[in-house]
């Protein structure tokens, strides 16, 4: 093979995926009985439209026994009911007793038939047989509450009944990406029900090993290929600043590192092109228009450096290299050799 002269570019490649720049997960803001989401993905949804409704939590059917209990409960809240209403009826007599003692002891006094002590103690009595009729009043609106408490616990939710719903809506104008929970059911606060973004602005996450990731700097150009299409171009926005580790198919503890890149191509481009689609991403780390390359093939170990041998006049010469940057297959010569000269790829010891 010939070393030639021509462009030559360093690049670093790894797998990618697109994902959608801003992705909003809708979820339940209390714990409830959501309804179906009829909702599909790709449908449109405008912002503030109600995606999702939910229910006040639905009630636990008793079984057998719990029903029994709940039962004897009412039945027991219901005499303690009656107790109250004649403690309270009682106390009412009373304390229309003690006025009408008070009105005839006030009459005496005032007469001077009776002492005003005697005045006095009848006031007290009025007064305390009130204080016992307020309280026998107070203590019949307990028993009215606790009886209204047991029978709620014994009675059965109305199907078809109207019950208070809780209206979940869009916070952007997108589509849905994603339904997570489709079907009607019990739901807890926080709870994920659908996902919308808009697949138009779409972004590629490629995930770099740490030692590549510190050659490649925001605006770098990437190359965007095997998606199912023609190539695309790209520019890198951001580097992330951390990392983190992941486990490679054969078993290996990495260091990864997420490079995100935006498109460059027109939107004709990659149109067809949705979420989580998958695509292989190479990063230029270096290049050159004009750089006297040889396959990488040709080069050998010498002497602590690089050589190749050249065909001259039907034989191998061994040529010493000064090697510069090295791209996969090509790989740049600064030193000891000339464009044109032949070179022998795959040499056997």
């Amino acid at each position: 093979a010939a070393a030639t002269r021509g462009p030559l570019a360093v690049t670093v490649e790894e797998e990618g995926k697109t994902r959608v720049m801003e992705r909003y997960v809708v979820s339940a803001p209390m714990s409830g009985y959501a309804r179906r989401i009829d909702l599909k993905v790709g449908d449109p949804v405008k912002r503030g439209q109600v995606v999702a409704l939910l229910e006040p939590a639905r009630s636990d059917a008793l079984d057998p026994r719990s029903r029994a209990q709940a039962a004897a409960q009412v039945n027991a809240a219901e005499a303690a009911l009656a107790a109250t209403r004649e403690n309270a009826r009682a106390a009412s007599a009373e304390a229309h007793l003690a006025r009408q003692e008070l009105a005839r002891t006030e009459a005496l006094g005032k007469s001077s038939f009776l002492s005003a002590q005697a005045v006095d103690l009848a006031r007290s009595n009025a007064a305390r047989t009130q204080a016992a009729q307020q309280a026998a009043d107070y203590a019949v609106n307990v028993a009215r509450f606790q009886l209204d408490t047991a029978r709620a616990a014994l009675a059965l939710p109305q199907s078809g009944a109207p019950a208070d719903t809780l209206s979940v809506r869009a916070p952007v104008a997108g589509r849905v990406l994603k339904v997570v929970r489709q079907s009607e059911g019990t739901v807890r606060a926080g709870d994920p029900l659908i996902e919308v973004g808009n697949p138009d602005t779409l972004e590629v996450e490629a995930e770099v090993l740490s030692t590549s990731a510190v050659k490649i700097s925001k605006g770098a150009k990437a190359m965007l290929d095997r998606w199912g299409g023609n190539p695309l171009q790209g520019a890198v926005r951001l580097v992330e600043p951390a990392g983190y580790t992941k486990v490679s198919a054969l078993g290996v503890e990495e260091q990864r590192v997420r490079v995100i890149v935006d498109f460059t191509s027109p939107r004709d481009a990659w149109q067809r092109r949705g979420d989580g689609y998958r695509v292989e991403a190479s990063f230029v780390v270096w290049e050159d228009s004009d750089v006297l390359q040889v396959p990488a093939s040709a080069l050998f170990r010498h002497n602590n450096g690089w050589a190749v041998f050249v065909a001259e006049a039907g034989r191998a010469r061994l040529k010493p290299l000064q090697i510069g940057q090295r791209a996969g297959l090509q790989a740049q010569v600064l030193d000891g050799l000339k464009a044109g000269a032949e070179v022998i790829v795959h040499p056997d010891d």
